[in-house]
């Protein structure tokens, strides 16, 4: 089987734009349903230009979709996949009891601490 290089970097763009947390809280929160930027920003507590820019990255990325009605926009996930692979990544995560989380490479500074402290 020959690697191809070309899929494994668009696979690689795909999961660096999914690896913000604050991006993948937008998905997590448009999987069930369409939502402003204002919605976005009282569900996520942040900052509106911080919100938005997340939006517009997961826009160019092509993984959500703006429809624009009247002055607002509202944005929803492009394609189902999306769901279906953030299932994927909860089971997985379950699967392995989230070690990934704990990961020296990878892991959150924040999960660091809980695990020396448990």
């Amino acid at each position: 089987m020959t690697i191809n290089h070309v899929e494994l970097d668009a696979a690689a763009a795909l999961f660096h734009g999914l690896s913000d947390s604050t991006r993948l809280a937008i998905v997590r929160r448009l999987a069930g349903g369409e939502a402003r930027v204002a919605d976005l920003v009282g569900h996520l507590g942040l900052a509106q230009s911080t919100v938005s820019a997340h939006v517009a990255c997961l826009r160019d990325c092509g993984l959500v979709d703006g429809r624009p009605q009247g002055r607002q926009v509202f944005y929803s996930l492009a394609r189902p996949e999306l769901i279906e692979l953030l299932t994927a990544a909860e089971n997985l995560l379950a699967a392995t009891g989230n070690k990934v989380a704990l990961c020296p490479n990878y892991g959150t500074e924040t999960l660091h601490d809980e695990a020396r402290h448990v």
